[in-house]
């Protein structure tokens, strides 16, 4: 079975910055990869409170006000305004669990990548869990994904995201939301806040919320965007978990953004 887009998804994702396929994982596959956001959740704090150990060293930090920690070169952002062990993002999360590194290489995902890249062969970026518990998962502010990597790579263009949905996704649980057609404006200013990351956060002034798109699939489904597309989200006020999973792929040879390790991706041949 092939997944590559067809020209109309192409020309929706090239003309808009994203695209949506509803309903690409289901069943058995949505079990299996929700099992192993739970088991990555279990094992980053576990490895977190026994510390420092002869084959991990742990490296906790704090960021405007905001908890992290590394394993090594796995980041562990913690939930927002609390001192629990309530964890909102592990990036790269197939270093944790190989359900993830499976799901890197799957055709649904890397078909499209495929065409939307223009290579033929690829290679990993980054992959990283997006966790949004019931009432206390916090938003994120409006940003564009390119002014986090400029500094890592010089083919920032070439790194487009693919958001795995593990749950539905609403208003309600804090889905993600775009501004579409942003990303024909390429790398944005910064926000001046006067907060650590202010750089990486759109500055307000370089668009208007009024072009932004909610979107809102069921689980399972994916969704394409551009490195560039403006992007955030709003808290989850509902009693339902959001979690989301985002690979990013980029054209082969080159290394993965943490571990500085090519990983290539197993791809099908490009009709």
């Amino acid at each position: 079975m092939s997944f590559f887009l067809t020209n109309g998804e192409l020309s929706h994702y090239k003309e808009k910055g994203f695209l949506i396929r509803d309903r690409v994982f289901s069943g058995p596959d949505l079990f299996a990869l929700r099992s192993a956001a739970q088991q990555a959740q279990e094992d980053a704090v576990g490895l977190i409170r026994h510390g420092t150990s002869r084959d991990r060293k742990i490296h906790p930090y704090v960021i405007d006000g905001n908890r992290f920690t590394d394993i090594d070169f796995i980041t562990i952002q913690f939930e927002h305004g609390t001192e629990k062990y309530t964890v909102r993002v592990i990036e790269p999360v197939n270093e944790l669990n190989e359900q993830f590194d499976i799901l890197i290489d799957d055709s649904r995902l890397t078909e499209p990548m495929q065409q939307i890249i223009g290579a033929d062969q690829l290679a990993l970026w980054t992959v990283k869990l997006n966790l949004k518990p019931a009432k206390e998962g916090s938003g994120f502010r409006w940003h564009q994904d390119s002014p986090y990597w400029i500094h890592d790579c010089d083919h920032v263009d070439q790194l487009p995201n693919v958001m795995v949905l593990l749950d539905e996704a609403d208003a309600s649980n804090g889905c993600l939301r775009v501004i579409q057609g942003s990303h024909k404006n390429g790398r944005l200013p910064g926000s001046d806040d006067g907060s650590q990351l202010q750089g990486f956060f759109t500055n307000p002034s370089a668009f208007s919320e009024k072009d932004q798109i909610l979107v809102e699939a069921p689980a399972g489904s994916v969704v394409f965007f551009d490195p560039h597309i403006i992007h955030g989200s709003q808290p989850n006020h509902s009693n339902a978990q959001r979690r989301a999973i985002i690979v990013t792929y980029q054209p082969a040879g080159y290394p993965a953004l943490k571990s500085r390790v090519i990983r290539p991706v197993v791809t099908s041949v490009n009709p």
